[in-house]
């Protein structure tokens, strides 16, 4: 069954280190997705996501301006980043791990998210949700994302390890939504 991401309930946020002393956080605006999602069996899932790189935000215009640079996600030339899984495991009744590719700045890489499912819910206007969260983290420079400063106290600018976090509210498609446009 095909779910869409509700985006007004969801979020794909970031930190990292900053001066070695602190964390910057942020959030990418833009994003969507279909996630096919069997509610009996969630190993079958199939999860495909789109991220607009441009629509970074750390709440600082000078650097969101930079993070969308060359030096960073260059996204006049990779306007997009991708997530789309390989497999799905099963911990336990409301935990797994989403084994996919992620695709920044056309390098692609194996990643695993930590996932949470947070159930099933029917809304007020009829229709059905699905909640789930999932973390990560990755170095950023395994996808390209190399640019740093050395800092005259020692260490650098920016850190490399960058923590992924993502809540998701899906919106099931409802076959009979399907057929009435077709």
């Amino acid at each position: 069954m095909s779910w869409q991401i509700d985006s007004a309930h969801s979020l794909v946020e970031f930190s990292v280190r900053h001066m070695m002393i602190s964390t910057v956080r942020g959030r990418f605006e833009k994003f969507d997705g279909a996630v096919d999602f069997d509610e009996n069996d969630p190993t079958n899932a199939i999860i495909d996501i789109k991220i607009e790189a441009a629509s970074i935000n750390t709440n600082e215009p000078q650097r969101d301006g930079h993070l969308r640079s060359a030096d960073f996600f260059d996204v006049e030339n990779y306007p997009t980043m991708r997530f789309k899984s390989t497999r799905v495991a099963k911990v336990d009744g409301s935990h797994g791990r989403i084994i996919g590719d992620l695709t920044i700045k056309d390098v692609t890489k194996e990643v695993v998210l930590e996932a949470t499912y947070a159930g099933v819910a029917k809304s007020p206007w009829g229709g059905s949700s699905v909640g789930a969260s999932a973390t990560t983290v990755i170095n950023r420079e395994d996808w390209g994302l190399t640019w740093n400063q050395a800092l005259e106290t020692g260490g650098v600018l920016v850190g490399k390890e960058i923590k992924i976090a993502i809540e998701l509210e899906l919106v099931k498609q409802e076959l009979a939504i399907a057929e009435a446009v077709v």
